[in-house]
C-alpha cells in the first residue's frame, strides 16, 4: 500500500520564505512606482526646459495614467488565461524600455508618447503583483505582506519626488529616467529564480477580447481628451466638443455591451453582482482621485507656490511618506493578527476626507507645520485604505476570477485618478490664469526682466520661479497656491463617498487559504462530483459491484462504495 503525503500548505511557509518568493515582485513594484513619481518634482523643470505648457504638463502625467488604466484590466484578464510569471517579466521589460527612451526625449510631445509605453508596463506590474501575492498567501496572512507592498508603494510614491529633486539638482532631470534601470534588472533576475506560480488550469483555447480592448482604449482616451482640452483648446458647446463626447459615449457603451457577450470579457459584468466588488470599486474611485492628485499637485505647490527647489520640494513631502507608509505597514500587521479590517478602513477613509479638506485650505504662505500635518493625515488615511480594498475583493472573489477582480479594482482607481487629475489640472490652469491676470491688473513693468517675465507668463508656459522678478513672483506664487487649493475642493465629495461605500461593504471574515489552495479544492470537488455522477449513472442501470461481489442490485451508497474500493486499491 502506497501512502501519499498531502502537499504542505502555503500558509505554513515562514515569513522569510514568503518574502523570498515575492522579492522580485516587490522590487518590480518599487521600480514601477518610483518611475512615475521620481519625475514629479523635476517635472516643472522638465516642462520649462522642453518648452511645454500647463496643459502639456498635465498630459505628461495623464498619458502614463491613461495607459496604465486601459492596460490594467487587460493584464488582469490575461493572468487568468496565461502564464503569470511570463506576463510579469514582459510588463517589467516594457516599462524599462519606455523609461530609458523617455530619458532621451527632445520635446514634450515625445515625452508624452513614451510615457504611454511606461504606463502599459506599469499597468501589468500593478495588477500582476497583487494577483501573484494572492496565489501565494491566504487573505488572513496577506494583510501584513500587502501592508509591506503598500509601504513600498508609499515609499516610491512619496519618496520618489525627494530622490528626483536631489538627482535633478545634481545630475540633471534626464538622470531620473535611468536610476531605476539597475533595480529593474535585479527584479528580472529575482523573478526568474524565486517566483514560482501555478499555471492557469484551462482545457480550452485562450480567447482574448480584442474588440473590447479597442473599444475601451478609444472610449477612455477620447473621454480624457474631451475633459482635458474642453474650455481651453475648444469651447464646450463647439462641434469638436460634441463629437468627442459622442465618440467617447458610444465607445464606452459599446464596450459595456460587448462584455456581456464575449467568451472571456476584460471586465466581467458578473463581478458587479458581488456587493463587495461593486462597493470597493466605488471606494477605489474616490481614493484614486485623492492619491493621484496629491502626488501630482504637491510638487507644483511646493515649487510654484512656495518657491522651493526640486530637492526642497522632495524633502517637504516626508510627512506624507511617514503617514502613508507607516499606516500601510502597521495596519496591515494588525489586520493579519486579528483578522479585523472594516474598522481600520472606515477610519482611513475618514482621515483621507479630513486630509483632502485640509489641502483645500492651502495658500502660498500657509505655515509649513500645518502643511506637514495635512499631508500626514491624508497619507495615513490613504495607507489604511488602498491595499485593503484589493485584499477584501480578493477575499470575496472566486479564484477563477481573481485576476479580473483584482485588476479591475486597480483599473477603476487609476481611471478615476486619471480623469480626476485631468479635471483638476484644467481647473488649476484656469484659476491660475485668472488670479495672475487679477494680480497683475494695473502692474507696470519697470525693468527688462519684468517685461520678459510677463511675456513668458502670457505664453502659457509653466514659469521658472527662480528666474522671476520678486514683484511678479509673489503674484504668481499666490495664484498657484490658491489655484491648487481650489483643485483639491473637487476631491472632497468623492472622499465622503468612499466613507459611505466602505461602511456598506459586508464584513466578511478573511479566509485562511490562498488562491492556489482554493483552486485545488475546487478541482478536487469537481472530480468528486464527476465520480459521483458516474457512479449514479451506473447505479441507475443496475451495473455496480459492491464489496467485490457480483450483485447488480441498485444501491444509493455511492460514496461508501467509492471509499471501500479506495481501501481495496490501497489509496
Amino acid at each position: 500500500m502506497t501512502s501519499h503525503t498531502p502537499p504542505t500548505s502555503e500558509t505554513a511557509r515562514s515569513a522569510r520564505e514568503v518574502f523570498t518568493a515575492i522579492s522580485g515582485l516587490i522590487v518590480g513594484m518599487f521600480v514601477a512606482v518610483l518611475s512615475g513619481t521620481i519625475v514629479s518634482t523635476s517635472l516643472p523643470v522638465i516642462i520649462a526646459d522642453l518648452g511645454g505648457t500647463q496643459s502639456q504638463y498635465t498630459w505628461v502625467i495623464t498619458a502614463s495614467l491613461l495607459a496604465t488604466a486601459v492596460s490594467t484590466p487587460i493584464w488582469g484578464k490575461l493572468a487568468d488565461l496565461m502564464d503569470r510569471k511570463i506576463l510579469v517579466q514582459l510588463s517589467l521589460i516594457l516599462f524599462t524600455a519606455g523609461t530609458v527612451i523617455a530619458g532621451f526625449s527632445t520635446d514634450t510631445n515625445m515625452l508624452i508618447a513614451v510615457r504611454v509605453i511606461q504606463g502599459i508596463g506599469v499597468g501589468g506590474l500593478m495588477s500582476l503583483v497583487m494577483i501573484a501575492v494572492a496565489l501565494i498567501i491566504s487573505p488572513r496572512e496577506r494583510g501584513k505582506y500587502m501592508g509591506v507592498v503598500g509601504g513600498i508603494m508609499a515609499l516610491g510614491t512619496i519618496g520618489g519626488p525627494l530622490l528626483g529633486g536631489l538627482i535633478t539638482d545634481t545630475l540633471g532631470w534626464r538622470a531620473n529616467f535611468f536610476v531605476g534601470v539597475p533595480f529593474a534588472i535585479v527584479a528580472l533576475i529575482l523573478l526568474q529564480f524565486t517566483l514560482h506560480l501555478p499555471k492557469p488550469q484551462r482545457g480550452t483555447k485562450v480567447s482574448i477580447d480584442y474588440f473590447g480592448i479597442v473599444l475601451l482604449a478609444v472610449g477612455v482616451s477620447t473621454l480624457l481628451i474631451w475633459v482635458s482640452m474642453g474650455g481651453s483648446q475648444f469651447e464646450w458647446d463647439s462641434s469638436t466638443s460634441v463629437m468627442l463626447a459622442v465618440i467617447a459615449g458610444i465607445a464606452i457603451l459599446g464596450f459595456i455591451a460587448v462584455e456581456f457577450f464575449v467568451k472571456e470579457p476584460i471586465v466581467p459584468m458578473s463581478l458587479f453582482r458581488n456587493r463587495t466588488f461593486t462597493l470597493s470599486v466605488i471606494a477605489s474611485i474616490a481614493i484614486g482621485v485623492s492619491m493621484f492628485a496629491t502626488s501630482v499637485f504637491l510638487a507644483q505647490y511646493f515649487q510654484l507656490a512656495r518657491g522651493a527647489t526640486p530637492t526642497e520640494s522632495g524633502l517637504m513631502t516626508i510627512p506624507m511618506i511617514i503617514g502613508q507608509m507607516g499606516a500601510s505597514i502597521i495596519i496591515g500587521q494588525l489586520v493579519s493578527r486579528f483578522g479585523k479590517w472594516k474598522g481600520w478602513m472606515i477610519t482611513g477613509s475618514v482621515l483621507a476626507t479630513i486630509g483632502v479638506t485640509f489641502m483645500a485650505t492651502l495658500r502660498y504662505d500657509t505655515p509649513f507645520p500645518l502643511v506637514a500635518t495635512y499631508m500626514f493625515v491624508l497619507g495615513a488615511g490613504l495607507g489604511m485604505v488602498m491595499q485593503n480594498l484589493t485584499l477584501i475583493v480578493q477575499n470575496d472573489t472566486p479564484p477563477s476570477q481573481l485576476g479580473a477582480a483584482s485588476s479591475n479594482v486597480n483599473f477603476f482607481r487609476t481611471i478615476a485618478g486619471t480623469i480626476g487629475v485631468t479635471i483638476m489640472g484644467s481647473v488649476l490652469s484656469t484659476s491660475v490664469g485668472t488670479y495672475i491676470a487679477g494680480g497683475l491688473k494695473g502692474f507696470t513693468p519697470t525693468t527688462p526682466d519684468e517685461i520678459d517675465a510677463l511675456k513668458h507668463l502670457a505664453s502659457g508656459d509653466v514659469p521658472n520661479m527662480s528666474e522671476m522678478p520678486e514683484a511678479i513672483r509673489t503674484i504668481v506664487e499666490s495664484a498657484y497656491g490658491q489655484g491648487i487649493a481650489e483643485a483639491f475642493i473637487l476631491a472632497i465629495p468623492l472622499a465622503v463617498l468612499s466613507i459611505i461605500a466602505i461602511a456598506f461593504i459586508k464584513n466578511k471574515p478573511l479566509s485562511t487559504k490562498n488562491a492556489a489552495e482554493l483552486l485545488r479544492d475546487q478541482a478536487e470537488e469537481s472530480a468528486i462530483e464527476v465520480a459521483e455522477a458516474e457512479v449514479g449513472a451506473t447505479t441507475s442501470t443496475g451495473a455496480i459491484r459492491i464489496g467485490g461481489g457480483e450483485s447488480t442490485s441498485p444501491s444509493t451508497g455511492s460514496v461508501t462504495v467509492l471509499e471501500r474500493e479506495d481501501r481495496e486499491n490501497g489509496r
